[in-house]
């Protein structure tokens, strides 16, 4: 969006569009990535008024129920859903918003705080609250969503035993992923919006390319015998790092970040979710992994070959669900 559309768009529209932003089970960093785009939060002004941002404005849940329905032209939404309140807000802002963005990595896969499927609400608290070493809680007290004081009543939200992406709570109808997502990304994805040429209701707003399209190393289908994490390379070469050994998930990942993890000689580890055309990251992952594991010139690996191999992997489910665990095939460990 260059400045004669900015300017275009003050004159020809008497309001403003009007955004609201949202952060849920997430670390913030998408808040951030607002700011991100620099001396372009003026373009944004310039178009739209922020009605909702609890991060930067006060404003309370109650002015938000009491909203007309469908009064935000655009909601960006960040963070998975892990609580009751969070649910309650991404029901409130599907209601009051024409249009719902799921930003980042947590709101479209899960993300990191996904992880957490990998246990449930019960042990999630004993780890917390009882049985750690820097924990002292002789009462053995837990987190208890209302509690009667002096004062009056106490409230928390619920804790659920699940996390889940936003779209399996509510309606979505774009997805700009990343962990952050990449601050030319967002001025495009508000570009389409101020432009009124968004894609199709479901689209990804990013493109349809990995992130190998975008890194710089050459690649060369250079078999390997050996898996290693990054800091045990004692030289990190000008070139893919999957062929010097190091699970980077870069051929099942969407691009757009431009790659900047490997500019930096880290490996991707899969922060914009499913490449095109995959239905899930990280078996995509093991699929190309798998084509590149084993000696020159041999058909096949023995089978205690390849235990050996799969055995150097640290953290399997770390490793290729890091930030999808909610919305894969097996998005959860299957508990007793």
């Amino acid at each position: 969006m260059n400045k004669e559309e900015i300017e275009e768009r003050k004159i020809t529209n008497s309001s403003k569009l009007q955004f609201a932003f949202y952060w849920a089970a997430s670390c913030g960093g998408c808040e951030i990535a607002v700011l991100d785009i620099n001396e372009k939060i003026l373009d944004v002004v310039a178009i739209a008024d922020i009605l909702f941002w609890p991060v930067a404005i006060d404003i309370k849940y109650k002015d938000v129920e009491e909203m007309e329905d469908n009064r935000i032209d655009v909601c960006f939404f960040n963070g998975s859903i892990r609580t009751s309140e969070q649910e309650h807000l991404a029901h409130l802002l599907r209601k009051k918003s024409k249009t719902m963005v799921a930003f980042g990595a947590c709101a479209v896969n899960g993300g990191i705080p996904g992880l957490a499927n990998l246990a449930n609400r019960e042990e999630i608290f004993n780890v917390s609250y009882l049985d750690n070493p820097s924990t002292a809680n002789p009462q053995k007290t837990l987190p208890k969503t209302t509690v009667e004081v002096p004062e009056g009543t106490l409230t928390l939200p619920e804790f659920y035993d699940e996390v889940k992406s936003l779209n399996q709570v509510i309606d979505v109808d774009y997805y700009l992923p990343g962990c952050p997502p990449h601050p030319d990304m967002i001025m495009t994805a508000i570009g389409a919006i101020a432009e009124n040429k968004l894609p199709e209701k479901g689209a990804i707003l990013g493109p349809l390319k990995s992130v190998c399209d975008e890194c710089k190393f050459e690649k060369t289908e250079k078999k390997i015998v050996s898996i290693k994490r990054i800091y045990e390379l004692d030289f990190i070469e000008d070139k893919c790092l999957l062929e010097q050994g190091v699970i980077c998930l870069g051929p099942a990942t969407r691009g757009g970040c431009l790659a900047q993890c490997l500019e930096a000689f880290m490996p991707c580890t899969g922060c914009g979710g499913p490449a095109p055309n995959s239905i899930d990251q990280g078996a995509s992952m093991m699929s190309a992994l798998a084509s590149i594991l084993g000696l020159e010139g041999e058909e096949e690996m023995k089978e205690e070959e390849v235990e050996k191999l799969i055995e150097q992997i640290v953290d399997p489910v770390g490793t290729f669900y890091k930030y999808g665990l909610p919305t894969a095939i097996i998005n959860r460990k299957v508990q007793e």
